[in-house]
């Protein structure tokens, strides 16, 4: 029979429903679009079907592997299930093991997009070195080996591997896999034999539109109409990230109380952010159109799914933004950084009000421990404002106070 018909974009995109690989290895896409694969064979006349866990931690490549095992052992006539089932622990592979902490983890982390990115990185460059290496066999030389490559080019990336490194072989300990000396320990270790991050990193910003352009990029915005443009406007009156505003919901909106509350779940610092909404912003929510079966503010093409991540992005480059764009390279997370200028240049609200309205973590314990309050009303004054700026043309944006 025919196999590998699926390919790897179809695993990633495939809508509700089954799909065959061949051979017995079917991908199953559940509502809610969780991926998983089974494999489905016959021993004694009678149809049987096994797990071989959920994508992307289990990815297209690895499936077939293991559908190939189960099938030459079907083939002899082994149950592949009761084999799996009496096979003797043992020392699992760095990339099992990785498995295995995903799957232990996932359900923890913000988003689907953190799993992929896990493994996408962990694949992209830890599996070369110590993919098939068993977990209680890999030594420092092999952390050095991935690492010292990435450490000065592409440093953010190198550390964020690092970390991810530490923590499966700090599960493998736990598990008894292997000895508890971790060898992707920064503190103490890894931090003798590597430069701080911050010495060799460079720290590069979203490129931000001056302030001062801004009343004319938003009347551009309302002309152009479009979901995309709505979505921008609304981004830059909150003052709100891209992801907290494409994934916004309904019942996420009081329209009466004028508060728009993102739950802790899709925040950044994982606590919950209540969002003043100006006349200006409730007015954009006032005129969105309501999908049956979407709740989202901004509903994409895709049927209970919100607009793409990128629909912002390629709002701007349509308009002449972003990398090598003749209007300037500006992106919309930039937008933060463009409210941020103006809360400290035009505006007299404040430091600590502009800094709770982008939801920024309180670096000093002290302050953090005894700041109860998230400065609502002053910052509703403050959104006010910046609307109000907003709202005014180029010719009349003069830089004067607004408190």
């Amino acid at each position: 029979m025919a196999i590998h018909k699926l390919s790897s974009r179809k695993v990633e995109t495939a809508s509700p429903g089954k799909y065959e690989d061949g051979g017995g290895l079917r991908l199953v896409v559940s509502a809610s679009g969780a991926r998983k694969w089974v494999f489905r064979y016959t021993l004694a006349g009678k149809r049987r079907e096994m797990g071989l866990g959920s994508f992307p931690t289990v990815d297209l490549s690895d499936a077939r592997t293991m559908a190939t095992e189960y099938r030459g052992l079907a083939a002899k006539g082994t149950d592949p299930i009761k084999a799996r089932k009496v096979e003797p622990a043992k020392i699992p592979s760095f990339t099992s093991c990785a498995a295995q902490y995903v799957r232990a983890h996932r359900r923890g982390w913000r988003n689907a997009k953190h799993a992929r990115q896990w493994v996408s990185t962990l694949k992209t460059y830890a599996r070369p070195t110590i993919g098939t290496a068993q977990v209680d066999e890999i030594g420092t030389e092999d952390i050095l080996k991935i690492l010292t490559p990435l450490w000065t080019t592409k440093t953010e990336t190198a550390k964020r591997i690092q970390g991810r490194i530490e923590n499966i072989l700090d599960f493998a300990a736990a598990r008894k896999y292997r000895d508890p000396i971790n060898p992707a320990r920064w503190r103490g270790h890894l931090d003798k034999l590597l430069p701080k991050p911050s010495r060799v990193r460079t720290v590069t910003h979203h490129p931000a539109m001056p302030y001062t352009e801004l009343p004319d990029f938003m009347e551009a915005l309302k002309e152009n109409g479009s979901l995309s443009a709505q979505a921008l406007r609304f981004l830059i009156l909150t003052a709100t990230r891209t992801s907290e505003v494409l994934n916004a919901t309904w019942d996420e909106i009081d329209l009466d109380a004028r508060v728009w509350t993102i739950p802790a779940a899709r925040m950044k610092a994982r606590r919950e952010h209540r969002v003043p909404l100006s006349d200006e912003a409730a007015s954009i929510l006032s005129s969105l159109p309501r999908v049956a079966g979407n709740p989202h503010l901004f509903p994409g093409s895709r049927h209970g799914r919100p607009l793409s991540n990128m629909a912002l992005l390629q709002l701007m480059r349509g308009m002449g933004y972003g990398v090598d764009g003749e209007k300037g390279p500006y992106v919309p997370h930039g937008f933060r950084s463009s409210f941020r200028d103006w809360s400290g240049e035009v505006s007299s609200f404040p430091r600590d009000v502009a800094e709770m309205a982008l939801a920024h973590v309180i670096e000093n314990k002290v302050e953090a421990a005894y700041r109860r309050g998230d400065l609502f009303q002053k910052r509703t004054k403050m959104m006010e404002a910046w609307a109000t700026f907003l709202m005014l043309s180029r010719n009349t944006s003069k830089i004067v106070a607004l408190a």
